[in-house]
């Protein structure tokens, strides 16, 4: 490529008498702008490691293993001023002598800078707890994945159990503030956060899952360190963690919940109707109003209904919609009734999921994956599923997390669905291939869009059919049920938000157009009520993903290779939606020639 860029400028020279003086100050002048673009974004991760270290122990870089992000009050202003700072490098550096490739990651960068600039205007880090992400959680999920496989590494485990009371001790701060500034989460939806933390109380440390790793030391370690490091772990627990645990519940219980939210939509917040609009842009990646999805989401409703009448007519059953659902919402035959099987229902979905992914795509990811369980403290809060990604470095497996919680609550009909989304070809294939992207910078590798994210997971679910799934009515049924979960989200998520609608209404809502069970329901519509927004990028992002499909499909006619298509989406890592658009046109552009 080089060789016939010399040429062509060589060609260029002779052709347009261009001094070649002019030509190599030009060439030089664009190798400075993309190593200072190179050198910025490299600054920019390294700072992004050094102040996110449970961040940086996720993505397996070992720096920081021992603290947690310092969240006083100085700390968080002071990170305020760095997209400040990157925006003024950022301009600094002309873009027009950037080549296409690095104009892209500008162009990208300066979108999150910008956007990161814009948000600075809501004090979210006063929202510092809730019942799906708070730090009662992300103990457990930090001490899973930790490494340790040496006597440093295990010395690091104890002084980040140790860190955790200041920790949490910041955190109470930024509550406190919140109270005062009234940026506060409403007090019902965190009431499950006593539970939680109560899962993870013993009456011996040695009882508790952050003293595993005494359990199972590396055949290495002397027996001097294996003592001294199981003393220190134990007392870590028991002096440290145990008390700073108790002591925060009690704060969130007596003081927290008691000034909580009047109101549980984010209008209700000081400036709440432009935060929830920020939210919006923030998940969707486009400009649309909170009415406009609104109204997106009451058609996909209206369309998918339609589609699950057909399924339910097709099936033979004799009976309304609201019949079908008491039907296979009660009947014993679509619930396992032990947990260990339900998880290995779910591992032989993956199984065979695994096996259909050649024919749809021209390179997978090496990275492997497994299926477990959410522990018994965090399942009664939480969704169905969720994915946790693997270490970037191969040393830890990406995992799909199933809720085995209230099995009654979670049918056979959609397990294939749940599979294909939070597993492959969905959040494992999509961000562990990002992931092995070497030619991309590493905030396009390990960063991303929600919209792009979860709508290429809900795209996912989509090929279940050409992967030889959903061959019963039943499993096609919950497919249907999952996608209309995602069209309902745009409903509920706008009329919470911005709509004045009350729980009860989201729930009644939630409850006449899907199959899913009165707990999930329960669960997800406090899940919109904390998370503004974000779950509206699911199916503004896969209605997007299709769209983009179809066009491709009708401009290239037989030349349409769905492998190909399909890594021209992963390839490029998360990208916001518009800049997804005119990637895949270009692509479109170049398969025709």
């Amino acid at each position: 490529m080089k060789m016939v860029l010399k040429v062509c400028l060589g060609t260029l020279v002779l052709l347009l008498g261009v001094s070649q003086t002019a030509i190599t100050l030009a060439e030089e002048a664009k190798n400075e702008a993309s190593q200072s673009l190179e050198k910025l974004l490299d600054d920019d991760w390294q700072w992004r490691m050094d102040n996110y270290p449970t961040w940086a122990t996720y993505l397996g870089d070992r720096r920081g293993l021992d603290r947690w992000e310092d969240m006083s009050r100085a700390a968080i202003d002071k990170r305020k001023e760095h997209p400040h700072d990157l925006l003024r490098r950022l301009e600094a550096i002309s873009r027009d002598e950037l080549p296409a490739e690095d104009q892209l990651n500008y162009d990208l960068f300066l979108y999150e800078v910008k956007l990161n600039i814009e948000g600075q205007a809501f004090p979210t880090e006063l929202l510092a707890v809730d019942q799906l992400n708070g730090p009662q959680l992300e103990l457990g999920q930090v001490a899973e994945v930790m490494p340790l496989a040496t006597v440093a590494d295990y010395e690091a485990y104890i002084a980040r159990l140790r860190g955790f009371q200041p920790y949490l001790g910041q955190l109470t701060d930024l509550l406190k503030e919140g109270i005062e500034r009234r940026w506060v989460q409403p007090a019902e939806q965190l009431r499950g956060i006593g539970s939680q933390i109560q899962g993870q109380l013993f009456a011996q440390a040695e009882d508790s899952p952050l003293f595993k790793p005494a359990t199972k030391f590396p055949e290495s370690f002397s027996e001097e360190d294996r003592a001294r490091l199981t003393k220190e772990l134990t007392a870590a627990i028991r002096e440290a963690v145990f008390p700073a645990l108790i002591e925060f519940r009690e704060f969130l219980e007596k003081t927290y919940l008691p000034n909580g939210a009047e109101t549980i939509g984010a209008v209700g917040l000081p400036d709440g109707r432009k935060y929830y609009q920020y939210r919006i842009r923030r998940s969707t990646t486009i400009d649309l109003t909170a009415q406009e999805i609104h109204e997106i989401g009451l058609s996909e409703v209206k369309r998918i209904r339609a589609e699950m009448e057909k399924v339910i007519k097709d099936s033979g059953f004799e009976g309304d919609f609201k019949a079908f659902l008491d039907f296979i919402q009660n009947d014993p035959q679509f619930y396992y009734d032990d947990a260990e099987e339900l998880l290995k229902g779910y591992r032989d979905i993956a199984k065979r999921a695994d096996a259909q992914l050649p024919p749809l795509f021209a390179t997978l990811p090496r990275l492997p994956y497994g299926v477990r369980a959410f522990p018994d403290y965090e399942a009664p809060n939480q969704a169905g599923a969720r994915y946790y990604r693997g270490a970037a470095d191969g040393s830890r497996p990406g995992y799909f997390m199933a809720n085995t919680y209230q099995l009654d609550s979670r049918p056979k009909y959609e397990m294939e669905a749940l599979t294909l989304h939070e597993a492959v070809p969905g959040h494992h294939l999509q961000i562990a291939r990002a992931q092995e992207l070497e030619g991309l910078p590493n905030f396009r590798r390990y960063g991303g869009n929600t919209a792009y994210i979860e709508g290429w997971a809900l795209y996912a679910e989509s090929l279940g059919e050409e992967m030889g799934f959903y061959a019963d009515p039943y499993s096609k049924f919950g497919q249907l049920t999952y996608e209309m979960w995602r069209a309902c989200r745009l409903v509920i998520d706008t009329g919470i938000h911005s709509l004045g609608w009350s729980r009860e209404q989201a729930i009644r809502f939630f409850k006449e157009n899907s199959g899913k069970s009165d707990l999930e329901i329960a669960v997800e519509v406090d899940r919109y009520i904390v998370w503004p927004g974000q779950a509206l990028a699911y199916k503004i992002g896969e209605l997007q993903i299709k769209a983009l499909r179809k066009e491709a499909e009708q401009k290239l006619g037989e030349k349409f290779n769905i492998r190909r298509f399909h890594n021209a989406l992963l390839d490029q890592g998360a990208l916001p939606l518009p800049v997804l658009e005119r990637e895949i046109q270009e692509w479109i552009k170049s398969q025709e020639r």
